[in-house]
């Protein structure tokens, strides 16, 4: 187990590397506090658009807060009517297999087997104060997956759940979308609040970044884990869109070019985009560059004492912020939301689900002070900023006029060394206009980013040479 607590009161320093500068594209270009004078103009038009509609309320408190509607924005290039429709689909999908209600009302042992199979938070952030995931593939083989979908389909999640569906979602995948409110409504949430280290610290947290590690994996595991890879890749793309900053690939096989042949259908090339193979060699010095090696486990090169399947580890730099109640020296599993207290000066985390026993479960973890939003004199000043340097550049109505053209870019990318660090897009959709073509898989692909080839070694930025990404895996987001 990880050393939890640290006894030092040093402050924390804010950390700076290449992956955390701030670009003229990169992140946090696009993100809340960091707009352009059109992209605020996008937002405004969305929020108008949505309302209108009877999808979004103004409140206080807000229905959706806008970290949330920019995040549709930005997988469909700013384009609002494409945002809406996504929008639209998303919400709908979400009342009729009641994700609310069984997020709240899980039962913590359905919730706990989905934690151990899927991507796990460390409990640490990257360089930019983005979640840091982990997910070891090998656990993820086909009768772990049968059973799981085959308790899903039986059991009920939660004392009284809504026995309809949208009739698309199958019932063994609906625990799998727990993970994601948990990620979008206390990971992401709660990083967001932690602003002393963060160099960026008027962007909301709304991503994640994620160690996939792929070692021991082989062509068979990945065949008979096809359909479920599919259906649950696709729901989350599809529901939880900019949820994903990066993807780093561990341990690839030499026959990932072979999986990639019947995946790369499955996701927007965006999502694709974000996804980079490392090879053995440069598994350290990649990581270090966008991770400090104190949250890079162990297996990997870091310092972390933390192995899969361990819940969060608390992060020394809480200390002085986080303050624990209830016994609790560490995040449990469960559900988690954060709700207002003090009359706002603090939020408290509240621990949700349903007990072994059927007792509902509300019991306060610890609370913290609620540092974001920032004050309104330096959030307007970051959106000056903002204006000043990308005005020009992120068109919400931009040159695309159709659908495929505002969700898709590029299905392949240069793999990741340390040397193309600079180089790497942070994964919004606020880049420079580039020279497009139409390949046979017809999808639109960036020139500059295609030969064609199989990605089975990381390439030099000088050599300007790139390859076909590997496979995302389940429960990746665009």
């Amino acid at each position: 187990m990880a050393d939890h607590a640290s006894t030092s009161g040093a402050a924390v320093a804010r950390v700076k590397s290449t992956a955390s500068t701030s670009s003229q594209y990169g992140y946090p270009h696009g993100h809340l506090g960091f707009l352009s004078a059109r992209e605020l103009d996008a937002l405004d038009h969305f929020r108008d658009l949505v309302e209108a509609r009877g999808l979004y309320r103004r409140g206080p408190p807000a229905s959706h807060d806008d970290p949330t509607l920019l995040r549709f924005l930005r997988a469909r290039r700013w384009l609002v009517e494409e945002a809406f429709k996504q929008f639209k689909d998303t919400e709908e999908w979400r009342r009729s297999n009641s994700i609310d209600g069984i997020y709240q009302t899980i039962h913590l042992d359905a919730y706990e087997q989905s934690r151990r199979m899927y991507p796990q938070w460390t409990g640490r952030r990257d360089r930019r104060g983005i979640p840091l995931y982990v997910f070891d593939i090998k656990t993820l083989d086909s009768k772990t997956v049968a059973e799981y979908e085959r308790q899903g389909a039986k059991s009920a999640l939660s004392p009284s759940p809504t026995k309809a569906t949208d009739g698309k979602t199958a019932p063994g995948l609906l625990r799998l979308f727990a993970l994601y409110e948990n990620l979008t409504r206390f990971v992401q949430p709660f990083c967001t609040q932690l602003v002393a280290d963060r160099e960026q610290a008027a962007a909301p947290i709304t991503m994640s970044t994620n160690i996939v590690d792929v070692s021991g994996v082989g062509l068979k595991q990945f065949w008979n884990l096809k359909g479920h890879m599919q259906a649950a890749s696709q729901l989350a793309t599809a529901h939880y869109p900019e949820t994903l900053d990066r993807i780093f690939i561990i341990g690839a096989p030499v026959f990932f070019s072979t999986v990639w042949a019947w995946i790369k259908r499955w996701f927007d090339p965006i999502t694709v985009s974000k996804i980079f193979v490392l090879g053995a060699h440069e598994v350290r010095p990649t990581l270090e560059a966008f991770i400090e090696p104190r949250n890079i486990p162990k297996k990997y090169g870091g310092e972390l004492e933390y192995s899969f399947g361990e819940l969060a580890v608390p992060d020394p730099h809480w200390q002085g912020v986080v303050q624990w109640e209830d016994g609790f020296t560490r995040f449990p599993t469960g559900p988690m939301l954060w709700e207002a207290a003090d009359d706002g000066e603090r939020v408290v985390c509240v621990a949700y689900g349903t007990e072994a026993d059927g007792t509902p479960r509300r019991r306060r973890v610890c609370t913290m002070p609620k540092a974001w939003p920032p004050a309104r004199g330096s959030e307007e000043a970051a959106e000056g900023a903002a204006m000043n340097t990308t005005g020009s550049n992120s068109n919400p109505t931009s040159t695309s006029t159709s659908t495929s053209t505002s969700t898709s870019t590029s299905n392949t990318v240069s793999t990741l060394t340390a040397a193309t660090v600079v180089d790497i897009s942070e994964g919004t959709q606020t880049g420079e206009p580039t020279k497009r073509t139409m390949h046979d898989d017809a999808v639109q692909t960036e020139d500059a980013l295609t030969n064609g080839d199989a990605a089975v070694k990381p390439v030099l930025r000088e050599e300007a040479k790139t390859a076909v990404i590997p496979p995302a895996l389940p429960t990746t987001v665009a």
